[in-house]
């Protein structure tokens, strides 16, 4: 009887021991999960970029992070990315800066045309940028990561060879790519990109300014079968958390994030560039794109009106109580180290 009783106390010990020591480790083990927004489809870049990031933080984390992903506006749109993000609607979000270029100045600058020649050297610009300065309307969100498109060209119905043919066309273009367009003479229509399809479908545009993966993404080159490579300015993007959201991670797992900042927007810019290729090529073979190319003299004959863009934004700018002219010339600095590597 007393051995009996010493078998039950002993397993009421290692059941006790069990409860105490395993269980709470089990409840542990249950990941954080985060919810990241993003507004165009999945195949377009800012969504692999998004899947890439995702696959390397749940990896980098040992699985104690796991993010569930909205592509294609299924949590929020372009246009209420940030806002929503402050407010909590999701825990992550990315945005398109140039939507909104009255409210994120400083990092819209990147959009002046300023001569980013790639989409890398554009990311790590923007990244630096945004690191040096750390503007004000980013004060209630954690900054993951920034990037850009590669520079953009035209894409079009009707072949656009000369600043004549420009004049008064219809193309979608938003930002500073759409300051260029009305440099030019051009009438930009702003929409945010999953728009342009159906835009281009009912002839409300005739084409679109914006970078060429693109053609390929959005199959833009079965609408528009003429390319002006003009390689003028890129389009800004960022990635931003909630704030609450950031505070209540583990440190280790803040850690991973902030780490991955730099390597994300070069590894972004490089994806990018490697697929504006690609896309010009398959819509070369599937569409017989033809490529408009400009020679030196047309060039400098295009890029003669924007230096005026420049200059009004350093001024009105400065009105802001912004150091504009630091800004655009730590710009110019940026660019030069980042091409030189």
């Amino acid at each position: 009887m007393k051995a009996k009783s010493g078998r039950m106390f002993i397993q009421i010990i290692l059941v006790t021991f069990f409860m105490v020591m395993v269980l709470p480790a089990v409840v542990q083990a249950e990941p954080v999960k985060l919810s990241y927004a993003n507004f165009p489809p999945a195949p377009t870049f800012p969504c692999v970029q998004m899947e890439r990031w995702k696959k390397e933080v749940e990896k980098r984390t040992n699985g104690k992070v796991a993010i569930n992903t909205y592509p294609g506006g299924t949590l929020l749109g372009a246009k209420n990315m940030m806002d929503g993000v402050i407010a909590g609607q999701a825990d992550i979000g990315c945005l398109c800066m140039a939507y909104q270029p009255g409210r994120f100045v400083i990092t819209n600058a990147t959009a002046l045309p300023l001569g980013i020649p790639n989409a890398r050297v554009g990311s790590l610009v923007l990244w630096d940028l945004y690191q040096k300065y750390k503007p004000e309307p980013f004060a209630k969100v954690k900054v993951l990561t920034m990037f850009t498109t590669a520079p953009t060209n035209i894409m079009s119905k009707v072949p656009v060879r000369s600043l004549s043919d420009i004049k008064g066309l219809d193309l979608r273009a938003s930002g500073g790519a759409a300051q260029i367009l009305s440099a030019w003479g051009a009438n930009p229509v702003g929409m945010p990109m999953p728009a342009t399809v159906e835009a281009l479908q009912k002839g409300v545009v005739k084409g679109l300014f914006s970078s060429l993966e693109s053609m390929k993404d959005f199959n833009f080159a079965e609408m528009c079968r003429y390319v002006t490579m003009t390689d003028t300015v890129i389009y800004p993007f960022a990635v931003v958390m909630n704030m609450d959201s950031w505070k209540a991670l583990p440190d280790d797992v803040k850690k991973v994030l902030e780490g991955m900042g730099t390597e994300q927007a070069e590894w972004t810019g490089n994806y990018m560039d490697n697929h504006v290729k690609k896309s010009l090529s398959w819509s070369k073979e599937k569409y017989n794109v033809e490529l408009i190319a400009l020679s030196e003299s047309e060039k400098a004959e295009w890029n003669k009106p924007l230096q005026s863009i420049t200059d009004k934004w350093i001024e009105t700018s400065k009105t802001k109580g912004l150091p504009s002219e630091a800004i655009v010339d730590d710009i110019k600095m940026f660019i030069t180290n980042h091409s030189e590597k």
